[in-house]
């Protein structure tokens, strides 16, 4: 629980750095002094019930707002700031101590020199501290401006004004989306990494001993099983409490989601806790929450009352948090997104705690079951171990993904499928037998003791784990079976090649895909034919299974190459847009937002016009700009077909 609430905190606390929508918005125009001279006017709109420090204050560690850069041939010169529109406050956060804040707007100015030739745009970091009377926040925003004298964001409107997305040509599509059905299978998956979290050896041998102290410490049999029961409805109730606060943190920012599974510091981070968790597993250390919390959970819970049966349930989920955490931080990651939102993570803890809690309801009102439970033994150590060989492959994902957005080129598809070859061979070598210890015999010199035979379910595993890593073997070639369809969305795309962008002809996907909404709506405007737009992520899984699965199936591959032009836009590219071709833009709740990246760019196209900051979605829209059909995303591929043919005949109307 401490862990989940901490990684929370720990993507909340990251939002004002990774979130276009932080308390206060800047917009920059420069203004040409002489040929080695710049002014630049920095105005900034401050949210409601947000305020910003004005002065410096050495006591409390306040710096004055200020403006740097990390060009070299450029100095910064004087600061101006602007303090008529600034006020006196008692501040709550500094012992009601006076302090002169800006609150709505504030406005500076700051001249700079420049060394040499004027480069086309300088990049400017602008630094200052907010709060709200009770959140204190340090603002660092970096931006680029171009040094003509031009308004670096340009506002402009991105409405399409052709779009009713309530009421488009033709009322298909909508519902043939299996986004509807996502939770359900999120639930399934939660159950499942449930079931596998109640075999670990930190869980497994509780469960007798859990249901003998209740059977034993009660008055009679009844109560009994009520305290079992009730005992299996707390671990449920705890583990759905741990998706609450990203319930909060949605309707603070929905796009929230989109930003945990994309931003490619998060992952990171992720790649980090998961290689931790690994060398865990593997038995180089122990991982484990702070003891202190578990002993206060454990000594409440002898009370035997409801209240001490509930902190039982929460000792349980913390001593337990060395088997359960990979489970659970996979779960995190992969269950939340922009469709869904938290509801996503609710269902997966769900599932997850009604598979441990439930087996402490049924052995509570069956006991006699408990003689038919395998005993503790090495299986539980190799299942241990297995489990770390999957978080080592898991790590590598989250690596990809961070590489994919940010395009370091460190992850190719071929080194990912490499990667997983041999993480898939070690755990092979494992399971039968390769790195176990060999045991000295006393009685014979130089002898060993007989190697036990490894069970047979064991080799059988390791058979099939053996087999999967030559399966991928392919995909480390650029032969045509190098498109794994199993494994369809895990690594990059075929485009991601050390074999280069070619490496995607004669495997069945399109080579030339547009990237560009305006260049596609000139040959639509050009061929007469309707537009498709693929907004889509370099991190999104059912993106990657609908590009390998679906329109690579020849009848849809056909009707999109002939009726339809194709163009794909990522919403989470991290690449920058040029200085000249950065913009802002208000949405439909009156905030302005600045567009910096190619990926802020097409997720905010996407938003509003579409209503949704889920990936895939698939839009058709006529040459004239006209929404054909309504939006589906992630569609198997006789219903996509369908959806594809109704928007099709939508344009004949």
């Amino acid at each position: 629980m401490r862990f989940l609430i901490c990684l929370a905190a720990i993507v909340l606390l990251s939002l004002p750095v990774f979130c276009q929508d932080g308390p206060i918005q800047f917009s920059v125009l420069t203004k040409k002094v002489s040929d080695k001279q710049y002014q630049l006017l920095v105005k900034a709109k401050i949210e409601n019930k947000w305020y910003v420090y004005a002065d410096a204050d050495q006591v409390n560690g306040l710096d004055q707002i200020s403006i740097g850069t990390e060009n070299e041939n450029i100095t910064l010169l004087s600061v101006a700031i602007d303090y008529g529109g600034s006020t006196l406050i008692k501040d709550k956060i500094f012992a009601n101590n006076n302090f002169r804040v800006f609150k709505d707007s504030f406005k500076l100015s700051q001249l700079v020199n420049i060394k040499g030739i004027a480069p086309p745009s300088i990049k400017l970091n602008i630094q200052a501290f907010a709060a709200n009377g009770e959140e204190f926040l340090p603002i660092q925003e970096t931006t680029e401006v171009i040094l003509d004298g031009a308004v670096s964001y340009k506002e402009i409107s991105i409405q399409l004004s052709n779009v009713r997305l309530n009421a488009p040509v033709t009322n298909c599509g909508h519902k043939l989306s299996e986004e509807d059905n996502s939770l359900w299978s999120i639930f399934v998956n939660g159950f499942i990494g449930g079931l596998i979290a109640l075999l670990m050896p930190c869980i497994f041998p509780m469960l007798p001993v859990t249901v003998s102290f209740f059977m034993n410490k009660a008055g009679s049999k009844i109560q009994g099983i009520r305290n079992g029961i009730l005992y299996g409805v707390f671990i449920f109730i705890i583990y759905l409490l741990a998706s609450l606060p990203f319930h909060i943190a949605g309707n603070v920012n929905p796009q929230i989601f989109n930003i945990i599974s994309t931003n490619p510091w998060i992952n990171i981070t992720f790649f980090t806790v998961f290689i931790v968790f690994a060398l865990s597993l593997f038995g180089l250390f122990e991982l484990r929450l702070p003891g202190a919390i578990a002993n206060s959970a454990n000594m409440k819970g002898n009370a035997g009352s409801m209240g001490g049966i509930f902190f039982m349930a929460l000792t349980l989920a913390i001593v337990s948090f060395s088997c359960t955490g990979p489970i659970l931080g996979f779960l995190l990651v992969n269950s939340i997104n922009a469709a869904n939102g938290a509801w996503a993570l609710t269902a997966g803890m769900a599932g997850f705690g009604i598979a441990l809690a439930l087996p402490f309801g049924l052995f509570a009102m069956f006991p006699q079951w408990m003689k038919k439970l395998p005993k503790s033994g090495g299986w539980m150590e190799t299942l241990k171990k297995s489990l770390a060989f999957i978080e080592l492959a898991l790590a590598v994902k989250f690596l990809s993904n961070a590489d994919l957005v940010e395009h370091w080129g460190i992850l190719k598809r071929e080194v990912f499928i490499g990667l997983w070859i041999l993480i898939a061979l070690g755990l092979a070598f494992y399971l039968f037998g390769a790195f176990d210890k060999k045991k000295y015999s006393r009685y014979a010199i130089g002898g060993y003791v007989p190697a036990a035979k490894k069970p047979r379910g064991r080799i059988a595993f390791g058979a099939l784990v053996l087999l999967f890593a030559f399966y991928l073997v392919p995909g480390i070639t650029n032969h045509g079976y190098a498109n794994l369809k199993l494994l369809s969305g895990f690594p990059p795309p075929l485009s991601y090649s050390v074999y280069g962008k070619d490496n995607v002809h004669g495997k069945g996907i399109e080579p030339d895909v547009i990237n560009d909404y305006d260049k596609a709506l000139a040959m639509a405007k050009q061929t007469g034919k309707p537009l498709l737009i693929d907004f889509t992520g370099w991190a999104c899984v059912n993106c990657r299974k609908m590009e390998e699965n679906v329109w690579t199936i020849p009848e849809v591959a056909e009707l999109i190459k002939k009726n339809f032009i194709l163009v794909s836009l990522y919403v989470d590219d991290k690449e920058k847009l040029p200085a000249d071709k950065r913009f802002s833009y208000t949405n439909k709740t009156g905030h302005e937002k600045y567009v910096k990246t190619i990926g802020d760019k097409w997720a905010s196209f996407q938003a509003e016009n579409f209503g949704s900051a889920s990936q895939p979605q698939y839009v058709i829209l006529s040459p004239g700009e006209e929404l054909l059909n309504h939006p589906v995303g992630y569609t198997p591929a006789i219903k996509y077909k369908a959806w594809l043919e109704c928007g099709l005949a939508a344009t004949r109307k």
